[in-house]
């Protein structure tokens, strides 16, 4: 094996090595992400930290991580290494690994971007209820003199909430409303 490996062109070796040590952390990364405890570390980039820090809040976020970095080079590594024998300008070769790097890295960050899409946070706010009508639980006392209970029906699922209304008349148990807007976090205004 090492008689195979000293018989290659130096150029040859250096796309193997990458290509063998970018594959084994890559593997290594995906292990420890199933297991769970994948996780990305920060890279403290010292005086150009705020400019790192502005490119990830923008467009590039997630781009300059050690992950991307195996993804570039596992691109890198194995294009130049399988293509070693087929480009004799090894200039081309040289922007022909780096090119297929990024896509590797882009192709990451895409897919990464549309599976964060899946994750759903999928907690009640208030003002999906806007626009709903609810059943009078408790009555609600006129002219926001007091606060009454509604229940609405909210993507399947029946929250129970406190609603004060601006109507002159207070709202019977048992009535129907609309709810008009959201009052905080705790409270709808109803007519």
């Amino acid at each position: 094996m090492m008689e195979l490996f000293n018989s290659l062109e130096p150029l040859q070796k250096y796309f193997w090595i990458i290509a063998c040590c970018a594959s084994l952390i890559f593997i290594i990364q995906t292990i420890m992400t199933f297991v769970g405890l994948g996780t990305d570390a920060d890279v403290d980039a010292g005086p150009m930290d705020g400019a790192v820090d502005s490119v990830e809040d923008g467009e590039l976020s997630g781009v300059f991580s050690f992950r991307n970095l195996i993804n570039f080079l596992l691109g890198y590594g194995w294009a130049g290494a399988l293509l070693f024998g087929s480009i004799d300008k090894r200039w081309l070769l040289q922007i022909i690994a780096i090119g297929v790097g990024l896509l590797f890295v882009l192709a990451f960050v895409f897919m990464f971007r549309q599976v964060m899409k899946l994750s759903h946070d999928g907690s009640f706010q208030m003002k999906e209820a806007v626009g709903l009508k609810a059943d009078v639980y408790l009555r609600i006392p006129a002219a926001r003199s007091g606060r009454g209970k509604v229940q609405v029906s909210v993507k399947g699922s029946i929250h129970e909430i406190d609603a004060v209304t601006d109507s002159k008349e207070e709202i019977p148990t048992g009535g129907q409303v609309k709810i008009v807007d959201a009052l905080g976090n705790d409270l709808l205004l109803v007519e």
